[in-house]
């Protein structure tokens, strides 16, 4: 294959000048991908995360509904998430006054790599009511520095800046992260797609087995909220279950600085390497 042929791949991944964001608008719905969006499993792929933000300011870009809450977010993985050169297209599925379903897709090299579906739903004053029974998580400021990338590989977690909310174990732990960088090169974007540029991480934040080893990327990811998220912070309390039988389950309780905001769960496919 000669070198035009061959796939864009990340900017900045051969030493290039790169934009202090995760993509770089190159048309109406085309982008390329920079190496801050470059993925833990392979240096090759889009760390889910990164496109999970994406998705949302898409969709708030072409449907925008100030009068609405998103309180649903669910992500179907549907192959590898290619880096370089990527398209996103929206729609919106069931229109409505009261309660709305919108989609987003992914697609690389005319490949659809990833789905949102996402509900939201008009909002009123329920603050009379307002609640719940979640724990709070240990508040960021009492919080140690959290460098994900000892433990992990690629672009997106080397750019991440995080916290450690108390003693992770195999399976269980806590912490605070953030993305540092614009979603989209010289775009605004809201505080939920910056706040769900970072969930994805939570399979990351406490590893049941030993990375290398073992593999456990997550197929889907469903993101639950009660509330819009107030800043960029995303807290995590996670636990991991592996069954046996090649397939496992991360889910947190999320956070923002703010308080409890909702759930999140990931299905795994869990894989022997060695």
């Amino acid at each position: 294959m000669s070198d035009e042929q061959q796939p864009a791949g990340h900017l900045g991944i051969n030493g290039e000048d790169v934009p202090a964001a995760h993509y770089v608008r190159t048309g109406e719905h085309s982008f390329r991908t920079t190496v801050h969006t470059q993925g833990a499993w392979s240096p090759l792929e889009q760390h889910m995360a990164a496109s999970s933000g994406l998705l949302v300011h898409e969709i708030e870009r072409n449907h925008p509904r100030e009068d609405m809450l998103p309180v649903r977010f669910s992500y179907d993985i549907l192959g590898f998430i290619a880096g370089g050169d990527i398209e996103v297209h929206t729609r919106v599925l069931r229109p409505g006054k009261t309660i709305e379903l919108v989609e987003a897709t992914m697609s690389s090299g005319g490949r659809d790599c990833i789905r949102l579906s996402m509900w939201r739903l008009t909002t009123s004053d329920t603050s009379d009511v307002a609640g719940g029974e979640i724990e709070p998580m240990t508040p960021l400021e009492d919080c140690d520095p959290l460098d994900m990338s000892e433990v992990w590989n690629g672009g997106f977690i080397a750019s991440l800046e995080g916290r450690v909310a108390g003693t992770p174990r195999p399976g269980s732990g806590a912490g605070w992260l953030r993305i540092t960088n614009a979603v989209v090169e010289g775009e605004e974007s809201s505080n939920t797609a910056r706040f769900l540029s970072a969930v994805d991480s939570a399979n990351g934040i406490a590893p049941r087995a030993e990375i290398g080893p073992w593999a456990f990327p997550n197929v889907d990811l469903s993101i639950h909220m009660f509330r819009a998220p107030v800043s960029d912070w995303v807290g995590l309390d996670v636990n991991v279950e592996f069954g046996p039988d090649g397939v496992g389950l991360t889910h947190s309780q999320l956070f923002d600085e703010q308080g409890p905001i909702g759930r999140v769960a990931q299905a795994l496919t869990v894989r022997r390497m060695g």
